[in-house]
Parts: structure tokens; sequence; C-alpha cells
């Protein structure tokens, strides 16, 4: 039996970025100690409309696999805040607008 994935499996440290209904942070998984960037999208505040956006989010992340794209790793619901969770690669990089500034 696999166990769910839930926040209390991660290390959260400091915020990458966030949107009106959004943040996401850098974040370390306690069991492997693999660094990710974990959004947090935050349901209850949603229209129907922009929850099945941020499901199609999930969506498209999952199916693409390129190297230019940060790839999806897991998603998962964080029942006790109504949160929509996902968790991707980590790019210690900077974002693409502090390189084309």
């Amino acid at each position: 039996v696999s166990k769910m994935t839930s926040l209390k499996d991660f290390t959260i440290y400091e915020e990458l970025g966030s949107g009106a209904y959004s943040k996401v942070n850098r974040v370390v998984r306690k069991d492997d100690q693999q660094v990710y960037a974990l959004k947090r999208v935050f349901l209850a505040k949603l229209s129907e409309k922009e929850k099945e956006n941020a499901l199609n989010e999930v969506r498209i992340l999952a199916s693409i696999t390129s190297d230019n794209v940060v790839s999806y790793k897991e998603a998962f619901w964080e029942h006790s805040q109504d949160t929509l969770c996902i968790v991707m690669e980590y790019a210690d990089g900077g974002d693409l607008y502090e390189k084309i500034k």
C-alpha cells in the first residue's frame, strides 16, 4: 500500500513566487532530501472554472517532457487546507525574466 503524499512530507523554505490564488516555495522532501518547487493553489478562493484551469495545468505539466520546461513530479490535494499542491523540478538559476532583462 503506497502512502499518500502530503505537505507534512516536505520542509518548506523561501517563497519563490506568488499570485492571487497560489504560492510557490522551495521545499525539501524529508525522506530523500530532494529539492523541489512546490506550488500551492488555494482552491477555496477559486470559481469552478478556475478550479478546472488548475487541474488542466497539472494535466499539461504531466504531459510535457522538455529540457526547456520545468518538469512535473507529482500533485496531491492537501485536504486540511483545501489546497492543490503541484511538485515540480526546482530550477535554481532564477527566472527567465531576470535572465533577459
